[in-house]
């Protein structure tokens, strides 16, 4: 009976061990199926250069009180990119003040170390705290306007005729403008220099139909590739087993967006570039 329990109990530790080997390596076997890969591209300087950080004031998911929000990495990435570049960086929101931030994103299976610097900085913390208001804020005084994304801004950004008009005024004026995910419905409100939809015809990427699918949140009012082609973008993107873990990337003209979370590091340092950056 003696020899019986020390079967059993060994059984159990190991199982209990092979578990605890699998969450201490999850993030490492998620980053290598392909979510936040380490951005190995070229990096740009702009010094003196202004950028602006746009985010969701939303923080309710449908109707069912959960929490969401910006998702972490698709603002603290372009973020600190920007700072690391030398460029003035502000934070702004449709109405202003408080950003919430999507729980899930700063949790350890998700986090980057972009979130780990945030969570450390004290700076940026009050930023998001205390995002500037749109309508205070003249677009056309920044060299970047990037749009964050989360589920949050499927609830705020694409319906803001605001933000629409902003970004109108600042790309006639020569800003980049461009941003990841759900943030470009950001775009959706912009018009050329002609009164036309500033994503008609144009190749855009943002969070795909099958990722809105494979996650299973189809409760949000705006779905972005649904939207952009609705509204005359050409639509780019790449796909995965799961399109989480997929990544693209697009520049057309002084428009850079990237299809996900995955895409910040890159969509930032090309908005660098094009808005007269140097190589690092």
């Amino acid at each position: 009976m003696r020899k019986r329990w020390k079967i059993v109990l060994a059984v159990i530790g190991s199982v209990l061990a092979g578990g605890l080997v699998i969450v201490l390596a999850a993030p490492a076997i998620m980053r290598a199926l392909g979510l936040h890969p380490d951005y190995t591209g070229q990096r740009y300087l702009l010094p003196d250069g202004k950028a602006l950080v746009i985010a969701t004031n939303h923080d309710q998911l449908g109707e069912d009180g959960r929490q969401t929000g910006v998702f972490g990495s698709e603002l603290t990435a372009a973020y600190y990119e920007f700072l690391d570049a030398r460029m003035q960086v502000d934070v702004a929101s449709v109405e202003g003040g408080e950003i919430p931030w999507d729980p899930w994103s700063l949790q350890r299976l998700l986090k980057t170390e972009y979130d780990d610097r945030y969570l450390s900085d004290p700076v940026l913390q009050s930023k998001t705290e205390n995002s500037l208001p749109i309508d205070e804020v003249d677009f056309t005084e920044y060299d970047i306007v990037y749009l964050a994304g989360g589920w949050g801004a499927a609830y705020d950004l694409g319906y803001s005729e605001e933000l629409g008009r902003k970004v109108s005024d600042a790309y006639a004026e020569g800003t980049v403008v461009g941003g990841v995910c759900h943030g470009l419905l950001g775009l959706l409100r912009a018009t050329d220099e002609n009164g036309e939809p500033l994503v008609e015809g144009r190749r855009i990427t943002a969070v795909t139909d099958k990722q809105v699918d494979e996650l299973n949140i189809d409760i949000t009012p705006m779905h972005p590739e649904r939207e952009l082609r609705a509204a005359g973008a050409i639509f780019e993107s790449e796909t995965a087993f799961r399109d989480m873990f997929a990544n693209h990337v697009v520049v057309d003209g002084r428009i850079v967006s990237g299809q996900n979370q995955n895409a910040g590091p890159e969509v930032a340092n090309l908005m660098i570039k094009g808005a007269g950056g140097t190589r690092r």
